[in-house]
């Protein structure tokens, strides 16, 4: 099975756990501060975060590999009157121009942790420098996946303080599955 049959395999039999609703408050807070930029949502779902970013004025690309998360998406886009720019496939074979800010929610959780550090690399090239990070690392306490457990003493040395600035603390953010996540804003240096 190949990971968009399995995340496929997840949209219609309705095994979407992950999916809020509607947008994370982690990212509300965020955009308080944040003005509208160029921003990428990798593994984006459904896109409730990209339906806000994009009433809010941002210049959006949103990327999944489950074609019913885009047909949702583009569905609500199109309800709402909105546009956002909407790529269907596997982000590790995509090169695009880099964003001023990336919200990261629910794709590092997704991945299997041996495929962290590429993601990592990949976000990294993905970013401008001084550009914004917003990461909510999952708090599964068991293992296994998806979702994977995103521990910070594993975050850390993942996001290494060579290439990112991290924040003195983050905020914990409920979920409605009962886990929570870690909110954290690095910058990429």
């Amino acid at each position: 099975m190949t990971d968009r049959e399995f995340w496929e395999g997840k949209y219609k039999n309705k095994e979407t756990g992950w999916d809020r609703g509607d947008a994370s408050p982690a990212l509300l807070d965020w955009l308080k501060e944040l003005n509208p930029c160029r921003i990428l949502v990798p593994g984006c779902g459904r896109g409730h975060e990209v339906i806000e970013l994009a009433r809010r004025g941002f210049d959006v690309t949103a990327v999944d590999i489950a074609t019913p998360a885009i047909k949702h998406m583009q569905a609500m886009l199109e309800k709402e009157g909105l546009t956002a720019t909407l790529i269907h496939g596997d982000l590790f074979d995509l090169e695009l121009e880099p964003f001023d800010a990336i919200y990261e929610q629910t794709c590092l959780c997704a991945l299997q942790p041996g495929q962290w550090s590429d993601y990592e690399q990949w976000l990294h090239n993905h970013l401008k420098p001084g550009g914004q990070l917003l990461a909510l690392f999952m708090q599964t306490g068991v293992t296994g996946g998806p979702p994977f457990h995103c521990d910070l003493s594993e975050m850390k040395p993942l996001f290494d303080a060579s290439r990112w600035q991290w924040p003195d603390n983050g905020n914990e953010v409920p979920h409605p599955s009962g886990r929570h996540e870690l909110a954290h804003l690095l910058r990429r240096i």
